[in-house]
C-alpha cells in the first residue's frame, strides 16, 4: 500500500506540481530494484528447469537414434519467441538473442551427452603430445568425454588434471590413439621419430597445415603405422561442434582415417575429407589472407598516431566489428600464425592478391574514379552473396 502511495504521488507531480522528497525516490527505486532481483531469479530458476527439460529429450533422442539437432524445430521456436514478444511490447531481436542462446546452450548439453553415451573409448588410452597447449588440451577433454584414459606429453606443466610426463619419449607409446599437437616444425620431427618405434595405435595430428608433414607422413606409412591427419577448423575455447568443421586428410591408411572420423560421429560438426594439396591451397585463403587482412588492420591503425580513446569515440559498426576480429588474432598464438604464413607453399598468392587488391582500391580513390569503385563493390556483393548462399 504504501509503495503504491509514493507512486501515485511520484506519477502525479507533473499534475499537481509536487515535488518528490530524495527519501521517497530511493525508497521508490530500492522497491523497483527489490521487484527486478525476483524477476532475476525467477529467470534463472526457469533456465534451470528449462535445462532438465532438455536433459531428458536429449536422452530419448539418444536412446531413439534422433538427430540431436533439428533446424525445422529451431526456426519454429524462434518464430514463436518473436511473435510472443511482439505480443508483449518486447523488441522481437531482444527475444531472439535470448532464446538464440538458450537453444545453443541446449543444443551443447545435448551434444556431450550424446559423445559421452555413443562413445567407445572406455578402458582405452590416448596420449596426448603437446597436451600443455591450448589445441592439445582441448583434444585431452574431447577424448576424455568419450571415456579414454588421457596421458599428457610436454616439456611445460599443463593446467589440466590428467597425468603428465614431460618427455614424449620416454612413453611406451602402447595407447590406443596417439594425438600430437605441437608447433609444425616440432611435430614433423615427432611423427618421424614415432615411426621408429612403429606404435600399432592410431596416429593422428591436429596441425593447421599438411604438406610440410609430408615426409613424415610417407616415413610413417611405410613403417607400417595406421597414421591420420586432422585439422578442426575452430579455437580451443569451442565447447558447441554444431556448425563447425572438422577436416580429414588420409595420408595412404584408410582405416584410420576411418577411425578418426568415428571419434566425432556423435557430434554435429560437418566431416570434410581433401587431400593434402587442396587442404593447404584452400588453407592459404581460409586462415592465411584473414589473418593477413587482420594484422594488416591493426598494424595501420598502431602505427597511424591516432590514439586509442579517440578512435572508440568515433567507432562504427563496421570498425568494431572488425576491432573484435582483429583483436581476437592479436592475442592468438604468434608462433602459430608465423607458421601459417611461411610454411605454406601456396600462402604468397592470397598475400599477393591482398597486395594488389589495396592497390587497385588505392588507384580508384585518387583517380575519383566512382564506375570503377562501384563496380569494385558488386563484384565483391555477387561473390559473398554466392558465398552466403552456399
Amino acid at each position: 500500500m504504501v509503495y503504491a502511495f509514493q507512486t501515485l504521488r511520484l506519477a502525479s507531480t507533473s499534475i499537481s506540481g509536487y515535488k518528490p522528497q530524495p527519501w521517497e525516490i530511493f525508497m521508490n527505486l530500492d522497491e523497483l530494484r527489490k521487484r527486478l532481483s525476483k524477476i532475476d531469479k525467477d529467470l534463472i530458476s526457469l533456465i534451470a528447469q528449462r535445462q532438465n527439460v532438455v536433459a531428458e529429450i536429449g536422452e530419448y533422442k539418444i536412446n531413439t537414434g534422433t538427430a540431436t539437432r533439428d533446424y525445422a524445430r529451431e526456426r519454429e521456436v524462434l518464430e514463436d519467441t518473436k511473435q510472443q514478444a511482439k505480443a508483449l511490447g518486447l523488441e522481437p531481436e531482444i527475444a531472439e538473442q535470448v532464446m538464440t542462446k538458450l537453444i545453443s546452450a541446449s543444443l551443447e548439453q545435448q551434444e556431450r551427452s550424446r559423445v559421452a553415451a555413443e562413445s567407445s573409448g572406455e578402458g582405452q588410452t590416448a596420449l596426448i603430445i603437446g597436451g600443455a597447449g591450448k589445441m592439445g588440451g582441448w583434444m585431452a577433454e574431447f577424448l576424455a568425454s568419450q571415456g579414454y584414459q588421457i596421458e599428457l606429453a610436454d616439456p611445460v606443466k599443463s593446467e589440466l588434471s590428467f597425468p603428465q610426463i614431460f618427455d614424449w619419449s620416454q612413453s611406451s607409446l602402447e595407447h590406443e590413439i596417439i594425438v600430437v599437437a605441437a608447433p609444425l616444425k616440432v611435430t614433423s620431427d615427432i611423427l618421424s621419430a614415432i615411426a621408429d618405434r612403429r606404435p600399432k595405435g592410431l596416429i593422428v595430428d591436429v596441425g593447421s597445415l599438411k604438406t610440410p608433414l609430408k615426409d613424415a607422413f610417407e616415413v610413417l606409412v611405410a613403417s607400417g603405422c595406421r597414421v591420420t591427419s586432422i585439422h578442426p577448423m575452430f579455437g580451443p575455447d569451442t565447447r558447441l561442434l554444431s556448425g563447425r568443421h572438422v577436416i580429414f586428410v588420409d595420408v595412404g591408411v584408410k582405416d584410420a582415417t576411418k577411425e578418426a572420423r568415428s571419434l566425432f560421429g556423435s557430434t554435429m560438426a560437418e566431416l570434410i575429407n581433401m587431400n593434402l594439396t587442396e587442404h593447404d591451397r584452400l588453407i592459404a585463403y581460409v586462415l592465411g589472407l584473414s589473418h593477413a587482412l587482420n594484422l594488416a588492420f591493426f598494424t595501420a591503425l598502431a602505427e597511424s598516431g591516432e590514439l586509442v580513446p579517440h578512435l572508440n569515440r568515433l567507432s562504427s559498426t563496421t570498425f568494431d566489428a572488425q576491432l573484435e576480429v582483429a583483436s581476437r588474432v592479436a592475442k592468438d598464438n604468434p608462433q602459430l600464425y608465423f607458421e601459417i604464413q611461411t610454411l605454406n607453399r601456396y600462402g604468397r598468392a592470397p598475400l599477393d592478391a591482398l597486395r594488389e587488391a589495396v592497390g587497385r582500391i588505392q588507384a580508384l580513390v585518387e583517380t575519383k574514379d566512382e564506375s570503377g569503385f562501384i563496380s569494385l563493390m558488386e563484384t565483391g556483393k555477387e561473390y559473398l552473396g554466392l558465398m552466403s548462399d552456399e
